[in-house]
């Protein structure tokens, strides 16, 4: 999944404004112009459509952390440089305050089963026998249910 899809999806399902956009990269000391966000949000084949590299994204996402769980005492966490569909999902549930069951639960609203065995494959290390590469389908499934749970249809 593009890190631009997924800050769509994120926007649509919390009903931010640009300007909200800007103050959750803020809370990480990212500064961002209204144009970047605009360009990012475009779609691909948009003209004027600027993919969001994986620095920028996480900044992104641990300024969700902190906008909704607050900042931690050791200081502003460091983005990291190449992201993945399993480091998004972790990043996610911490922002969301959610647990494996809720995650479930999220999946099961958007037509989605996953046990949780396999959804725990998603959170080891990546040289844990076990580990399980998430994949964009259950990525696109977890964003649907939080966009069903924080905007519902009316």
């Amino acid at each position: 999944m593009t890190n631009n899809d997924l800050l769509r999806s994120l926007r649509f399902s919390l009903n931010v404004h640009d300007y909200g956009m800007i103050a959750i990269f803020a809370l990480t000391e990212v500064t961002v112009t209204k144009e970047q966000v605009v360009a990012w949000l475009k779609k691909d084949e948009d003209e004027g459509f600027t993919p969001i590299d994986d620095v920028l994204m996480s900044g992104f996402l641990n300024g969700l952390i902190i906008q909704r769980r607050g900042a931690k005492d050791s200081g502003i966490p460091e983005p990291e440089t190449k992201l993945n569909n399993n480091i998004m999902l972790r990043k996610l549930k911490i922002a969301f305050d959610l647990k494996d069951d809720d995650i479930i639960a999220l999946l099961e609203s958007a037509d989605f089963r996953l046990s949780k065995s396999e959804l725990s494959a998603f959170f080891r290390r990546a040289d844990h026998k076990h580990y399980r590469a998430c994949q964009d389908q259950v990525l696109r499934y977890f964003l649907r249910g939080i966009q069903l749970k924080f905007r519902p249809v009316e």
